[in-house]
């Protein structure tokens, strides 16, 4: 589905949806409650339903209405293998891939899109570690896979420079196993909020994690607590109006979003700042008036997501200088994001270079009308819906129903 869109100036007031990574882990939280839980105010969307199911899939019965999903208390289990479909949901499958450990019964997990081929060796290796066995049905492709357990407490290793899930669906699991158990890092740590996020959780469900530098200890077993979670609202879909009334000129006052929760995008706001435009913020609410002014130096490591958006804020700054650094995991989402801010960058008539896994923007002043009518990632069609805003005739950008995700 291709969406046209036109020029315009964003103006407004508005509250965002709930956040799907605090849905992600309130559901997996809920699951491991053993008891009756609800998550309130989840966000109902592609990626959170894949976690819902693959959670029945293990045990959980889940009722879903408007604003509250409950997870009922396990059911009797069978012996006959389950199967998982984590759709193209990255944090469902490595989330569900350690939950699917804490079984005697063998879980199969599949996918769909470009989610069989992202990184799971190291999570299956930790995992391996503790007593898990994992078979995949392809040498080159980390989906389907087969996995058995019970995992046992122990010391474990994984990456840190790849994605943050390892280290989250480790600590949401280990706190079900008996005995201590210690995760050390390796490699230079990606994307930090969304760890500190997974231990907020944790921690409203009663969940203790002992945090020292480079590694995390987990004592269990613990019991988590059976709490009804009101999900917060989402930085991320804010940071989209945000970004649009800074490169139109306008200005979008976002309310709801409690800042006492850990989110990534709210990097962006610093990010606008710097680059000039005006953000007024108070508690609950956050005023960001455009325009940018100048380019922007940004290590996007621990907000890899905001990659495709900073880059379009870039291409709009009339002879502005920008530079993107780090964040060398955006080729392994849903898409090759770096590429495809470039495609974007290229396509509002900046000019950009991709030497050295940097991306160096030269913004325009003349943007051009945006044709990309293949874009099949969420984050990467709402950032070019962004820039199309400031073209001087209609814009067409998809497929829309990626934002389903």
């Amino acid at each position: 589905m291709i969406r046209t869109v036109n020029p315009g100036v964003a103006r407004g007031r508005l509250t965002p949806p709930s956040s799907k990574s605090y849905t992600h882990r309130a559901l997996v939280a809920a699951h491991l409650c053993g008891r009756s839980a609800s998550v309130l105010r989840p966000l109902d969307s592609n990626d959170t339903r894949a976690t819902a199911r693959g959670l029945a899939a293990l045990g959980s019965r889940v009722r879903f209405a408007a604003d509250r999903w409950q997870i009922q208390p396990a059911r009797k289990a069978t012996d006959r293998r389950r199967t998982i479909d984590c759709g193209e949901s990255g944090t469902t499958l490595r989330f569900l891939t350690a939950l699917a450990a804490l079984s005697d019964r063998p879980v199969r997990l599949t996918g769909q899109g470009r989610l069989p081929a992202r990184p799971m060796s190291d999570l299956y290796d930790a995992l391996r570690t503790l007593g898990a066995r994992i078979s995949t049905e392809h040498e080159d492709r980390a989906l389907p896979c087969t996995i058995r357990g019970p995992i046992s407490a122990g010391r474990i290793e994984v990456r840190s420079d790849e994605t943050s899930q390892y280290l989250s669906a480790l600590l949401m699991a280990l706190p079900r196993v008996e005995g201590r158990s210690e995760i050390r890092l390796r490699g230079p740590s990606v994307s930090r909020t969304y760890v500190q996020a997974t231990c907020a959780v944790l921690d409203a469900y009663g969940i203790r994690i002992a945090i020292r530098p480079r590694a995390y200890r987990v004592d269990g077993p613990q019991t988590f607590r059976a709490a009804a979670f009101t999900v917060p609202s989402d930085a991320s879909s804010a940071a989209y109006f945000w970004a649009a009334a800074a490169l139109t000129g306008g200005s979008v006052t976002v309310t709801g979003l409690d800042r006492r929760w850990p989110q990534a995008d709210l990097a962006l706001l610093d990010i606008l700042r710097r680059m000039g435009a005006s953000v007024r913020s108070e508690r609950f609410a956050t005023e960001v008036t455009g325009p940018v002014r100048r380019g922007i130096s940004v290590d996007l490591t621990n907000s890899p997501d905001l990659y495709p958006l900073v880059g379009v804020l870039a291409a709009g700054v009339p002879g502005g200088r920008s530079r993107l650094r780090g964040a060398a995991h955006v080729r392994l989402k849903e898409s090759d994001r770096f590429a495809a801010t470039a495609r974007i960058v290229r396509a509002m008539g900046a000019r950009v270079d991709t030497a050295g896994g940097e991306l160096r923007i030269l913004g325009t002043g003349a943007p051009r009308s945006i044709s990309l009518r293949d874009l099949d990632d969420h984050r990467v069609v709402m950032s070019a819906a962004v820039g199309a805003l400031v073209a001087p005739s209609p814009s067409h950008v998809g497929d829309a129903r990626a934002v389903r995700k």
